[in-house]
């Protein structure tokens, strides 16, 4: 697990109410697990990649920019951002969003490890408080055919997960292995390191 926590401010209030800053089911089922009652916005960031950018930093920004987005609209309460960057080798894939898409990411991705990225970016306004972490998970494909991942797009379309695969449902058929310090990591919410930003920022958890 690469983690960096990274307080710049103490934050003003721990009893500040949740937002997700996602629209993401998945994340969302995934905050719900650590019993915090929370809502969720969408961000409307800028999501381009800078010239240059390394997967790890272009998943940090992302995640701060999506936080720091909603936080502006809510001054006094706490906003987690999160975001995944799939990197096999100089390629940096996000969501396919197309079938034909779908196709040409698993077949680059087929027979090869693969980098997860997933950052979180837990921000309050009105204090400045920033607490971030970032989870890397490896995966390890199988050689896969085309007809084979035809079959698997068709059979679970993973359009809206970078990579195209859902390690949590079909997609496990996909891996030969996945190395991780925290399973939900992949899945797109690294609750493991989301606990321990919102301990730093005074919320009150098991």
């Amino acid at each position: 697990m690469i983690t960096s926590l990274e307080p710049t401010a103490r934050p003003i209030s721990a009893e500040s109410p949740l937002i997700l800053a996602s629209t993401s089911r998945y994340r969302a089922e995934l905050l719900r697990r650590l019993g915090l009652a929370f809502e969720q916005e969408a961000p409307g960031s800028d999501e381009t990649r800078q010239p240059g950018e390394e997967p790890q930093a272009l998943a940090l920004r992302l995640a701060r920019a999506k936080a720091q987005a909603v936080a502006a609209r809510h001054t006094q309460r706490w906003v987690l951002g999160s975001d995944q960057v799939c990197a096999c080798g100089n390629a940096l894939l996000g969501k396919p969003g197309t079938r034909q898409q779908a196709i040409e990411q698993l077949l680059l991705l087929s027979g090869n490890s693969v980098q997860f990225f997933t950052a979180v970016a837990l921000t309050q306004g009105s204090s400045g408080a920033l607490y971030q972490a970032c989870d890397l998970t490896v995966v390890r494909f199988r050689p896969l055919g085309r007809a084979e991942i035809e079959r698997y797009v068709d059979a679970e379309p993973a359009l809206d997960c970078a990579g195209s695969f859902k390690a949590e449902g079909l997609g496990i058929a996909l891996c030969a292995a996945i190395e991780s310090s925290d399973p939900t990591g992949l899945i797109g919410l690294p609750l493991i390191v989301v606990r321990e930003l919102l301990a730093q920022a005074g919320f009150t958890l098991p």
